[in-house]
């Protein structure tokens, strides 16, 4: 495994575990590499809306947790600061998805990332666009790593 890889996912792993939002919505991380994350969860009951399909919140949630994760592996904490989201297919309570965050390009401390929500049946049913700030502050896990304690 390459030095690049195994800190993002001591990053990712070190995020999910301080991430209680990600971890009550369920969220399983699938796969982290530099630049990308791949995470998914079941659609509940309880998060739908009024008219009984998933709340959009919940699928930008999904999404904003594989972009936070993805945007963060290269081990400085990193943040948003611009997302967008459209939802060509609704979803419905039992839907398994998955989001697929990837890094399209950085410039200096800006990142720009593209998520993919899928549904278990491959139908993609949310795009993400998302912009985040590199800070220069390393993550904690990187430190660990940089000090031989990971």
């Amino acid at each position: 495994m390459s030095d690049e890889r195994a800190l993002a996912e001591r990053v990712v792993r070190d995020m999910l575990e301080a991430d209680a939002f990600s971890r009550w919505l369920g969220i399983e991380l699938l796969d982290v590499a530099p630049g990308s994350a791949t995470v998914r969860m079941r659609v509940r009951e309880e998060m739908v809306n009024g008219f009984g399909v998933c709340h959009g919140g919940v699928t930008f949630a999904l999404a904003d947790s594989a972009f936070a994760f993805a945007c963060n592996t290269h081990g400085r904490v990193t943040m948003s600061v611009e997302g967008a989201m459209s939802y060509p297919v609704s979803v419905a309570v039992g839907d398994l998805l998955t989001a697929v965050a990837v890094e399209e390009t950085s410039a200096g401390p800006l990142g720009f990332h593209r998520v993919t929500v899928q549904r278990q049946d491959g139908t993609t049913v949310a795009l993400f666009r998302g912009t985040a700030y590199r800070t220069r502050r390393p993550h904690r896990a990187a430190e660990e790593g940089e000090n031989g304690n990971a």
